[in-house]
């Protein structure tokens, strides 16, 4: 339920940052986690590069495989999902995801899973959110709130992405070094109420609506996001809020001496 893609489009910039640090070559076996409806896989495919994306939700696959289909590039788009990838033993060059295995529920899972697949002098890079900012705040409300009403467990806080020694504790001994660089990326509209009018169309924000609307509680969220949209909005004449992002390129120079393959 729900769309995405309009939030894909808005992620279009973060997603050229990350070809453009992971630097795809023609040629190249690159496998997309949580590929969405293709940003970053078509980008890379666009440079002849042999890609594959991965993904849970067939109807952004779809979506993928059109957009690869209506721009004459060849890329494969298959479900599969971060902590169990469709690829063999060593057989990616690159594996990148744009703000995708972030949301994998075993952090450590996906991040040996990725690492399985990638090729023994191959690389992996990935964009994760800086957990800050309005954005930030208003899913973080959305989030409580649902958890709320379904009385859910608080669950301890998620896998810091973003931070570089967090992913050097899982990478570093299959043989990978890193390097993170810092960017931002801005999302606009006419005003705070019309950008979050648009948010309601994606997948996540239909699925929390699912949830308080019964329970008569969707309105009162609404207004708590608005009210931090608004504080954070940084154009007083429209609708402009950044976030700030990490991109983590791990890569090694030979297999690690107590893989196992």
């Amino acid at each position: 339920m729900g769309n995405y893609e309009r939030t894909a489009a808005l992620l279009l910039p973060a997603a050229e940052e990350l070809i453009r640090v992971a630097a795809p070559s023609a040629g190249e076996r690159v496998v997309d986690v949580g590929c969405g409806t293709g940003n970053a896989a078509l980008l890379a495919a666009a440079r002849g590069a042999r890609v594959t994306g991965v993904d849970p939700a067939a109807r952004l696959l779809e979506v993928a495989r059109e957009r690869a289909a209506g721009d004459g590039l060849a890329a494969e788009f298959v479900d599969g999902d971060a902590a169990s990838l469709p690829v063999g033993d060593g057989e990616a060059d690159l594996v990148m995801s744009v703000f995708g295995v972030i949301f994998a529920p075993n952090a450590a899972a996906a991040v040996a899973e990725m690492a399985r697949v990638c090729a023994p002098a191959g690389r992996i890079v990935v964009s994760a959110w800086i957990p800050e900012g309005a954005i930030s705040r208003m899913a973080r409300i959305s989030r409580e709130a649902v958890g709320r009403a379904l009385g859910t467990p608080p669950g301890g806080p998620p896998f810091p992405w973003h931070k570089r020694e967090e992913l050097a504790e899982l990478l570093e001994p299959q043989g990978f070094s890193l390097t993170t660089e810092e960017l931002s990326i801005s999302f606009t509209g006419e005003s705070p109420a019309q950008y979050l009018e648009a948010e309601a169309a994606h997948p996540l924000a239909v699925a929390a609506r699912s949830v308080l609307e019964p329970r008569g509680q969707s309105e009162e969220v609404r207004q708590r996001m608005l009210e931090v949209l608004e504080a954070g909005n940084e154009d007083p004449h429209g609708f402009r809020v950044t976030s700030r992002y990490v991109i983590t390129a791990a890569s090694r120079a030979s297999a690690p001496s107590n893989a196992t393959r």
